[in-house]
């Protein structure tokens, strides 16, 4: 396993795990399977693992807290805080108030058993709110040793500048894929100005690039993607061409289509760390196998030619789903 500096003092895993699928969203859960996922991650040289209190919620980093017990000093551990859901509920609220940030952060250290946390996120920024005023909160944080970086999710070019201003910020986790390419206008290069790492989130269009998903008959009970505008009906037909093509280059390179797409998303730079979610050990060894992957200019220029010109019908997420995106 490479790894990758998201600032000259943190140093993570090329490819980092995503957990959230572990407790939601994806179907049902199995703890069994989701452990011998985090056992084989750290013997392929993931340090790199990524929860947020929301996941449950509050499942997840108690999942994760009981699986680091006896390897807290092995592994670089990232939660988030401020989106508010009621248990059961997809429904949510934003709230940055440092009154909650304090009440967020000393749960999420409970459920993690830590007394500190290395990355810790603002999961979704409030509107009306501050981002100065946030980031003074977080920076106490930092200097009672209870968090060791801080971190924004989804922001805005004007939030991150401000937010850069009062305290570094290491990190932006936001949408990043070969379906997902924003960030690649104002987003990525901002954060290259000012020295933050950059996080891409759905780095396979949440399986999407892998080609699994080919109509309503591919989800299981529970899945939420099969209620995403990308992912209904005609829209889904529509995008399949990109990940016909994603498919193309992979049987080309001797590769899966999860490792072609991550390892076009790698090579954007040295300052990505990926953190493509598994709950299942098989996709888990697919995808670390990206690392190792170097594609040809040929094969890069017909991904990044083909995510630019064919179109991608629907909104990344329902409406709900988008509060507190790009604020």
């Amino acid at each position: 396993m490479q790894t990758r500096n998201l600032t000259k003092d943190l140093t993570v895993s090329a490819l980092g795990l995503g957990c959230m699928g572990m407790s939601e969203f994806y179907g049902a859960r199995d703890d069994a399977e989701s452990l011998r996922v985090l056992d084989r991650a750290l013997e392929l040289g993931i340090t790199f693992y990524d929860t947020s209190d929301m996941y449950g919620p509050h499942h997840n980093e108690e999942l994760l807290g009981g699986w680091i017990k006896d390897k807290r000093d092995r592994v670089v551990l990232a939660t988030k805080f401020g989106v508010v859901r009621d248990p059961g509920a997809y429904g949510r609220s934003v709230d940055n108030s440092p009154a909650y940030a304090r009440k967020a952060l000393e749960a999420s250290l409970t459920r993690l058993g830590t007394d500190h946390i290395d990355l810790y996120y603002v999961h979704r920024i409030e509107a009306d709110r501050p981002i100065e005023e946030v980031m003074g909160a977080l920076s106490d944080f930092v200097a009672e040793g209870k968090i060791r970086h801080i971190g924004l999710s989804e922001a805005s070019v004007e939030t991150l500048r401000r937010a850069h201003a009062v305290h570094p910020v290491t990190a932006l986790q936001t949408e990043y894929s070969l379906w997902t390419r924003e960030v690649e206008a104002e987003i990525l290069p901002t954060c290259r100005e000012l020295g933050i790492g950059f996080v891409p989130y759905s780095p396979l269009g949440r399986g999407f690039l892998t080609g699994r998903f080919t109509g309503a008959q591919d989800f299981e009970a529970g899945d939420f993607r099969a209620a995403l505008p990308r992912f209904a009906g005609d829209n889904l037909q529509a995008n399949l061409a990109l990940a016909d093509k994603v498919r193309d280059v992979a049987q080309d390179a001797g590769a899966t289509p999860a490792q072609v797409a991550l390892a076009w998303l790698l090579a954007q730079g040295d300052d990505i760390v990926p953190i493509p979610g598994t709950k299942r050990v098989k996709y888990l060894e697919d995808n670390v196998g990206a690392v190792g992957l170097t594609l040809s200019d040929a094969q890069m220029a017909a991904l990044t030619e083909a995510s630019g010109s064919l179109p991608v019908i629907g909104a990344r997420y329902s409406e709900e789903g988008m509060k507190g995106v790009n604020v």
